[in-house]
């Protein structure tokens, strides 16, 4: 199947999960959270493509922050850059924010908190009030299950969240496209390498959830959805943040 044929299957969960959340309003400036991955590219890839016939009108930015557990002090992943370059989206490059008394390597919680920060005021930088982050159905089913084993809680990431009173809104449009499809779309855009992986991901919290969904799954093929929407229904149900908002 090709990119745009692809496209239209994968914006027809995008737009629900839109529409489902009240993700997006007319108006809105967007800053999608760019890591060179997959999922980050094609959301932003997504968004672009979606501006032609949505009914919002919106603008989108794209923010990628350069750091992992070692701190910001690496190297920009040039393909990323370049194709950033060659995309002709707005687009923002910052160092991860470290405090100056922080130990270093960075824990996954303690990463994923500066990132967040980050990502936060690079978007006010850019005048935008939504910051958009590409986790999938994946993502959401493993956080379900890492909850409901270390807290007994059965919620997810929200798709949607309201933080500093209204200022910014953070979404997740890929929260009804499985990883699978992801990956198949990415392979038809050709989008360029991802940078190398973080040395704290071999031992992340994701990877772990990722596997005990694998074996889920291999128990019972319809795991993921299940988990995604038990987990979708215990967050409205609590109306609370998630013990856990990422499976990092």
């Amino acid at each position: 199947m090709d990119r745009d044929r692809l496209a239209y299957w994968l914006l027809r969960d995008v737009n629900r999960a839109i529409r489902d959340f009240n993700m997006i309003a007319d108006g809105d400036r967007v800053a999608v959270a760019v890591s060179g991955g997959k999922d980050s590219l094609s959301l932003l890839h997504l968004l672009d493509r979606r501006r032609r016939s949505a009914p919002e009108r919106y603008t989108l930015a794209a923010v990628h922050v350069v750091g992992d557990a070692r701190g910001p002090a690496i190297e920009a992943h040039r393909p990323l850059l370049e194709w950033l370059e060659a995309s002709g989206i707005e687009h923002l490059v910052v160092p991860l924010y470290l405090p100056a008394d922080e130990p270093l390597p960075l824990g996954c919680q303690r990463c994923t908190w500066n990132r967040r920060r980050t990502l936060f005021e690079a978007a006010r930088r850019l005048g935008c009030n939504v910051v958009a982050f590409g986790h999938h159905a994946d993502d959401l089913a493993q956080t379900t299950l890492l909850n409901l084993v270390s807290s007994g809680r059965v919620e997810t990431m929200a798709p949607c969240r309201v933080y500093f009173g209204g200022v910014l809104r953070l979404i997740r449009p890929l929260c009804y496209v499985a990883e699978a499809d992801l990956r198949r779309f990415a392979e038809a855009c050709g989008f360029p390498p991802p940078p190398p992986e973080c040395p704290q991901a071999p031992v992340s919290r994701r990877r772990l959830a990722a596997e005990l969904l694998r074996r889920a799954e291999a128990i019972s093929p319809n795991a993921r959805a299940n988990l995604l929407r038990a987990g979708l229904r215990g967050l409205a149900a609590g109306e609370r943040p998630p013990a856990t908002d990422s499976a990092s």
